[in-house]
């Protein structure tokens, strides 16, 4: 004997779906910034995004369709479908299998060649929005953003201050970001303004965009960076010019400045790290950061990189290559061996001679050296087996 039971209650089937009626509710509150951006070059992006997906579905809703189209028409209970058991081949059928899809790649090559080009994150920009071209665009806004553990450092170099976790630009002109890190590779990345570009080490990125809308906006790294990576954001205010003059004017009016000793304290890692103001900012620290010679009498990476474009050291180099490793919070400057080692400076015979008669208040002959330049001079000679022996027991 069946039984069969069945539940006519409130909350049967019927019912359950209108239950799940306030759940989509919250979903449609949710903000898709990158749907809905404020910024021109951001708003682009989306448009390459929606374009391209247009373009694939053409391809995928008609496979989709015919799929269920041809399972219900020849299912087995269907005995009035046509059965063709020797058929193998139809050319109306192979040219639409082959031509749209070409069609389809061959548009979405053409999309993403030109928007390769145009969305170059390092071009400058061509336009504010699509109604105001070039000749509307002022001196873009340069900012330097250095990515450290695990927070975000903003320079402003055209009015010398600096922030922490708090970027400002005004509406309507053009941003330059120069991209670096302290430590590790992060990525920078405001949804609303512009897409994510990396940050990384002793390099520089940069990125071209534009805020067109008022706006408070959600900034973060959206790469991975170790334990505080959770709490790598900040906030983007877009303003109009007049409110951005007097977030400058505030950041002007606190006393705390910031030099080499501050930074180095401040990419010390700390997490969840709230919003820092600076009034002033210590010349070239963004380039020394960059350089990573922010340590006072560390020989910079651009110094370094020309002297081995001018034939390097020697064996002296490596002591300056051996800081280059990321030993910033265990043996600062050194990986072998407890001391840090740094070639600070290159001095001349002469830079020499006054530094030692400085030290012993007379002057102090420095030998002749002539027998140290090796040019012209013939090879040395090879050393007689009973020599080596010799040197051997010195």
């Amino acid at each position: 004997m069946r039984t069969s039971l069945s539940f006519a209650g409130p909350f049967s089937r019927p019912h359950r779906v209108f239950l799940a009626l306030p759940l989509l509710a919250l979903l449609g509150a949710c903000d898709a910034v990158v749907l809905s951006p404020s910024g021109d070059v951001a708003m682009q992006q989306r448009d390459l995004v929606l374009i391209s997906t247009g373009l694939m579905l053409l391809i995928i809703l008609p496979v989709m369709a015919l799929t269920v189209l041809f399972a219900w028409r020849y299912r087995a209970a269907n005995k009035e479908a046509r059965y063709e058991p020797d058929w193998d081949h139809s050319t109306q059928l192979e040219l639409i299998i082959w031509a749209a899809p070409l069609l389809i790649i061959i548009c979405l090559g053409a999309l993403t060649w030109v928007g390769t080009h145009i969305l170059d994150p390092y071009r400058p920009l061509g336009r504010l929005d699509a109604s105001r071209p070039t000749q509307v665009l002022g001196k873009p806004l340069e900012v330097q953003v250095v990515a450290l553990d695990w927070k975000w450092l903003f320079f402003y170099p055209e009015y010398g201050i600096a922030t922490v976790n708090e970027l400002a630009a005004p509406v309507d002109r053009p941003i330059m970001f120069r991209i670096t890190s302290s430590s590790v590779m992060n990525s920078f990345y405001i949804p609303a303004l512009a897409g994510q570009i990396y940050a990384m080490p002793g390099m520089e990125t940069k990125l071209h965009a534009v805020i067109n809308k008022p706006g408070d906006y959600a900034g973060f790294s959206a790469n991975y960076s170790g334990a505080g990576f959770s709490g790598m954001r900040f906030r983007f205010h877009g303003l109009s010019n007049a409110d951005f003059g007097k977030w400058v004017s505030g950041v002007k009016s606190g006393k705390s400045a910031l030099d080499r000793a501050a930074y180095l304290k401040l990419e010390q890692p700390s997490e969840n790290v709230p919003v820092q103001r600076f009034a002033s900012v210590e010349a070239g620290l963004y380039d020394a950061a960059l350089n990573m010679c922010v340590e006072p009498g560390k020989m910079c990476m651009n110094e370094m990189m020309h002297i081995d474009a001018k034939g390097g050291l020697g064996m002296a180099a490596v002591h300056n290559v051996r800081p280059l490793a990321y030993d910033k919070y265990a043996r600062r400057g050194s990986v072998l061996g407890t001391n840090a080692g740094y070639v600070a400076a290159l001095c001349t015979p002469g830079d020499a001679k006054a530094m030692l008669a400085a030290k012993h208040d007379r002057p102090v002959p420095l030998p002749d050296p002539g027998g140290l330049i090796g040019a012209g001079l013939s090879r040395p000679a090879l050393l007689s087996s009973a020599s080596t022996d010799a040197a051997k027991n010195l």
